[in-house]
């Protein structure tokens, strides 16, 4: 059996020039089958588990679920059902969230085979004949067609012509020429240069292509990129441990003051009845269910929010993190720019003009072709004149120009090329002075990021043999500039992104002097852009160290953009990465957030990525981070409200009976706090705009705050100072003969006047949904407490006017500290 390692292939790729044969020597099927036991199938995407035992397994791991199930339970053994159902309806969003990350992971496995050969066409036992791709195996010998995609990766040992389009892997829009290996091939593997070499997952566009596998499976350069794409777990996010730990303290804290309770009525001689009522009525005031309830309908209306922003969010969870971002690691090409193509200047020779220069380049372009760049010119171009092709010379890597010999209709046969500048420059006869001045020109072109071509011309002789090219003799016509253009937006969201002090780097695989041209038109650095080129094996940390505010990376491979984002992640960064090929699918998946294009994107970007751009366009990540911003912003002060309604609930509901006094809260009243503060915390804050522009963003703070210590201490003073005044008001209505009825119904006004008044401080009464709810609070406790029919029905009494004015000065007090709260807690 011949080698099929690196050193068989090249092997047989010499044994292929010596004998000059088209056919090179193949393995047979006893070797294959050997070679197949010792490698395996080249199974280059794993088909990952699916099914519902495999999504019920995932959910469970989700304590949040746990907690839910647990707290619906607890409710409906204290007979709150209400309570319980909420609970449970809360769990549907949750299950299905995590059935959705468990498809998406299936469709992304899926999109990545979609960009592979199911079959190939392999040489065995001396035969050429089509196998099922999985079966290829080191050592063996394929030809690939035009349009087909290469089956596993490895050394081009045939073929002429040769174009690939390897956009899946590098993101760049444009066509790899590629040769096969000539008589000099190196003695191993690793100094094979990557033009010699076919990938799997890109395809041929011209030429036939002889391929020596090397890599099968996981082994190759799109398994890597395939394994990394369907590995990972669902690991709870920063705020969603910080909501569950502070549920867990809560519900713990709630059980503990339940059980006293409890034991000192029982101790003060209430009976077993007053001391089970006691302790139900607290927990079902103290249990925490708002919080995940509230967490669960936040995320719900961030994905719209940020979808009618055209950033579509796939998964939940990230709305949390895009607010956050300080830094954007931005590919550039197809997300800074259009990933186009555009005729952008003529520069026609002394005496022509520039439709002269579009046309004659368009004649030595092929119609047909797949290459963007002739696309490109047939588009500018439109309808050409009649012309008979007698002949053509496509472009290779040798010769850097495409050649077409017409007969015009004025009878005359002329001979187009177009290509590389200086290769047809060296057709033409120019001056000295005229090749310098040409040549100044394509550097300037070339240094504002422009691809240039040359195009000429020759006039044959009558009798002349088209199937010859000419190779002197031509004129030149002129030079034509294509540029990739910037989208329509990039420069103002750079702008916005550097007032607010994020950071903006963008990543290319282009030429630095490509990638600076247009770093400068985007104003990135000032439009004085510090560009680097990491070398392979070069540490990404200690180059930012190094060169501190990068700009732009240029030449980079995806292992170093992956590597960049580690980097600035380790430096304390909440980095965003955009991307469309997958090439981007690792860096996508390691960011904190990951932002895919949805125009034109790959559909492995689009599934990996937790974020989708509708549009493609750069400033919808800005608008989107500021939408993010705003909605953390919203479930802070929601949380807030929560807290500041819920610390004098569960104080007075425990401090009251642990007096010896009589409950301040039955059962009833519990029930209408809870209508009261479920829809407050729910609806009064989702729909805040935006106050203003992007805030400064905090760096080298990655660990999700959801409240300040100084925010947390006022949270605590604040509903101390509520606490002391329900229990004051409680105290003071019930007086030396006991009015229990009047004391509740104070103690009820008190209570609900501050969360009327938390709520317009919080969320301000600019909108209409707090300002319903403001006034609906206060119109239940007029109603419910004023009419006696409705206070008899709930165990209150009709309160004075002085009364009234305590509960009056309640409202505006508080509403004075939830303003001066809300304030204190702006920013990221």
């Amino acid at each position: 059996m011949p080698h099929t390692g690196v050193a068989g292939a090249l092997s047989a790729a010499g044994a292929d020039r010596a004998d000059g044969a088209d056919i090179a020597q193949g393995l047979t099927t006893a070797q294959a089958q050997e070679a197949l036991r010792s490698h395996g199938f080249n199974d280059i995407v794993a088909p990952t588990a699916s099914g519902w035992k495999v999504v019920a397994r995932d959910t469970a791991r989700d304590p949040m679920l746990w907690f839910l199930a647990f707290s619906s339970g607890l409710f409906a053994l204290l007979g709150q059902h209400t309570e319980s159902l909420t609970l449970l309806l809360a769990l549907a969003p949750l299950l299905g969230m995590d059935a959705w990350l468990h498809r998406r992971t299936s469709a992304s496995s899926a999109a990545l085979a979609g960009r592979l050969a199911s079959s190939a066409r392999v040489l065995r036992d001396g035969q050429w004949q089509d196998i099922a791709a999985r079966e290829l195996v080191p050592g063996d010998l394929v030809e690939v067609a035009p349009g087909g995609y290469f089956p596993a990766d490895g050394l081009l040992v045939g073929g002429h012509g040769l174009q690939v389009d390897e956009s899946t892997l590098t993101g760049e829009s444009l066509p790899v020429p590629k040769r096969a290996l000539d008589a000099e091939a190196p003695a191993t593997e690793h100094q094979v240069p990557e033009l010699q070499r076919g990938r799997a997952g890109t395809r041929l566009l011209t030429g036939q292509a002889r391929l020596r596998i090397v890599d099968t499976g996981g082994d190759t350069r799109y398994g890597a990129i395939a394994r990394s794409a369907t590995e990972g777990s669902h690991a709870a996010t920063p705020l969603q441990r910080a909501i569950g730990q502070l549920v867990l303290v809560l519900l713990g804290v709630a059980l503990l003051m339940c059980a006293a309770l409890a034991a000192i009525r029982l101790w003060h001689g209430h009976g077993w009845i007053d001391a089970l009522l006691s302790a139900v009525t607290l927990a079902v005031a103290a249990i925490p269910e708002e919080f995940p309830v509230v967490y669960t309908g936040f995320l719900g209306v961030g994905v719209f929010r940020l979808a009618r922003k055209k950033a579509l969010v796939r998964r939940a969870v990230a709305v949390e993190n895009i607010g956050r971002v300080s830094c954007i690691v931005s590919d550039k090409t197809g997300t800074i720019t259009a990933g186009t193509l555009v005729l952008a200047h003529r520069a026609p020779a002394e005496g022509l003009d520039e439709d002269t220069v579009l046309q004659s380049a368009t004649f030595a372009a092929r119609p047909d072709s797949g290459d963007p760049l002739d696309q490109a010119l047939h588009a500018a171009a439109g309808p050409l004149p009649p012309a008979t092709r007698l002949a053509e010379f496509p472009f290779t890597e040798a010769r850097r120009r495409e050649t077409a010999v017409l007969r015009l209709a004025d009878g005359t046969t002329t001979a187009f090329t177009k290509g590389a500048p200086e290769t047809v420059m060296a057709l033409c006869a120019l001056t000295e002075a005229e090749h310098a001045a040409w040549t100044e020109r394509i550097e300037a072109y070339a240094r504002s990021g422009h691809k240039v071509i040359a195009c000429a011309r020759r006039a044959l002789p009558a009798g002349a043999a088209p199937d010859t090219e000419a190779a002197e003799g031509f004129s030149l016509v002129g030079l034509l500039a294509f540029e990739d253009p910037v989208r329509d937006g990039v420069r103002e969201a750079i702008a916005d992104c550097v007032a607010a002090g994020m950071r903006v780097i963008m990543v290319t695989g282009d030429h630095p002097s490509t990638a600076e041209a247009i770093a400068r038109e985007i104003g990135l650095g000032g439009g004085q852009p510090r560009v680097i080129v990491l070398a392979p094996g070069d540490d990404a940390a200690a180059a930012l160290r190094a060169h501190g505010g990068v700009h732009v990376v240029a030449r980079a491979t995806p292992a170093q953009k992956l590597a960049l984002v580690q980097a600035l992640q380790a430096d304390g960064e909440l980095v965003a990465v955009t991307g469309d090929g997958v090439n981007d699918v690792p860096a996508l998946r390691l960011a904190d957030i990951g932002v895919a294009m949805g125009e034109r994107g790959t559909r492995s970007a689009r599934e990996v990525a937790p974020v989708v751009l509708l549009d493609d366009n750069f400033r919808t990540i800005v608008h989107a981070v500021g939408e993010g911003r705003q909605l953390f912003q919203n479930l802070r002060l929601a949380f807030a409200y929560l807290l500041l309604v819920h610390l004098p609930l569960v104080a007075a509901a425990a401090a009251v009976p642990l007096m010896g006094l009589p409950l301040l809260l039955l059962p009833i009243h519990i029930v209408w706090l809870e209508l009261v503060i479920h829809p407050t915390a729910l609806l009064a804050f989702q729909g805040l705009p935006a106050a203003g522009p992007l805030a400064p963003v905090q760096h080298h703070h990655r660990r999700a705050r959801f409240f300040s210590a100084g925010a947390w201490g006022a949270i605590v003073l604040i509903g101390g100072l509520v606490s002391v005044a329900v229990v004051g008001s409680y105290l003071h209505a019930l007086g030396a003969d006991r009015q229990v009825e009047h004391a509740r119904a104070m103690a009820l006004g008190v209570l609900l006047a501050a969360s009327a008044g938390f709520t317009a401080g919080l969320a301000g009464l600019r909108r209409a949904s707090p300002r319903w709810l403001v006034a609906g609070t206060l119109l239940s406790l007029g109603l419910l407490v004023q009419v006696p029919a409705a206070s008899a029905w709930l165990g209150l009494r009709p309160l004075h006017p002085a009364d009234w004015g305590l509960v009056g000065l309640a409202f505006v007090l508080t509403a004075v500290a939830g303003r001066a709260q809300a304030a204190s807690m702006r920013g990221p």
